[in-house]
């Protein structure tokens, strides 16, 4: 090809104008993907879908959105993996209903992400009160499109202080929490956010999970709060013979390593625990690398 021809070609390609003899390039094909998930009540689910290969369904945790998931989506998605992570009604970029903040509704919701979107051989990725929500689909719509499960910092099996289960939370200081919420939560959130992180924590990396979570409607996420404390596991977690892997840190002061995971791990047939020295609640965050590097190998294995 003569000199003035490559000009040519190279002017048109940057200027958008097609050159008479060149072919037009064939448009992609439209996606055939919902805009949102709709679920068995009508609310549309916000998610995003990355990559391609064996897919790893993303549940967040309270208060939160699918975005806190963007550091553990990268690697996996580098690696061939195709990451979904959706928004749980009322949070994030999904509708907000009044209602359906219980484990059941939240159960079904994920039941609609994973047929519409038709995912078989799944890995479940969950945190806090995300993993209970695995746990609640397992025992309600059972294992048949989920292959394993991973539980990060999990709020299972139970929260609440009671006769039969005495290390758990006072209902009358999950009261005075929410209460304090009610009145002020940006800055309960500044007050409270240390444990949940490292000292090592850019201020970045927290103002923009501070962000994340102030834009979580007040409503939602008390009900959702109600729905952590209130609901007891200790039944179903016999139940899940699905492959898990828990993950936990042994400076979690959300979910303590001794009331939630290692009780959890003990429960379930096919689970196995591996606690992460020094990691807070956070520490899909904090600790990325081990995180990855755990998510990674189990999914190996």
């Amino acid at each position: 090809m003569q000199r003035r021809s490559i000009l040519q070609l190279a002017v048109a390609g940057a200027t958008g104008v097609g050159l008479a003899s060149a072919p037009a390039a064939a448009l992609p094909a439209p996606s055939r993907k919902p805009a949102k998930i709709p679920t068995r009540d009508g609310v549309g689910l916000h998610y995003q879908d990355w990559g391609a290969g064996k897919p790893v369904v993303f549940l967040h945790s309270w208060a939160l959105a699918s975005d806190m998931w963007a550091y553990q989506i990268s690697p996996l998605v580098r690696s061939g993996r195709r990451c979904i992570a959706f928004d749980r009604r009322g949070h994030g970029q999904s509708d907000i209903p009044s209602g359906g903040y219980d484990y059941d509704t939240l159960a079904d919701d994920l039941a609609a992400v994973l047929e519409t979107l038709d995912l078989t051989e799944v890995t479940l990725v969950g945190h806090s009160m995300g993993g209970a929500e695995i746990v609640r689909y397992l025992t309600r719509h059972g294992a048949g499109r989920v292959e394993k499960a991973v539980l990060l910092a999990p709020t299972i099996p139970y929260m609440l202080k009671t006769r039969d289960h005495p290390f758990g939370l006072d209902r009358a200081a999950v009261d005075a929490i929410q209460a304090a919420w009610r009145r002020d939560f940006p800055q309960w959130l500044a007050d409270n956010a240390g444990p949940f992180v490292t000292p090592e924590t850019s201020p970045a990396m927290l103002r923009w999970l501070s962000d994340i979570m102030t834009r979580t409607p007040l409503e939602a996420m008390i009900a959702c709060n109600d729905t952590v404390v209130e609901t007891d596991f200790r039944a179903e977690l016999p139940n899940i013979r699905t492959p898990t892997l828990i993950l936990s840190g042994d400076r979690d002061f959300s979910a303590p390593l001794e009331l939630t995971s290692r009780i959890a791990a003990e429960a379930m047939p096919k689970a196995r625990l591996a606690v992460i020295p020094g990691a807070p609640h956070g520490l899909f965050v904090t600790h990325m690398d081990e995180v990855n590097h755990q998510i990674a190998a189990f999914l190996a294995s």
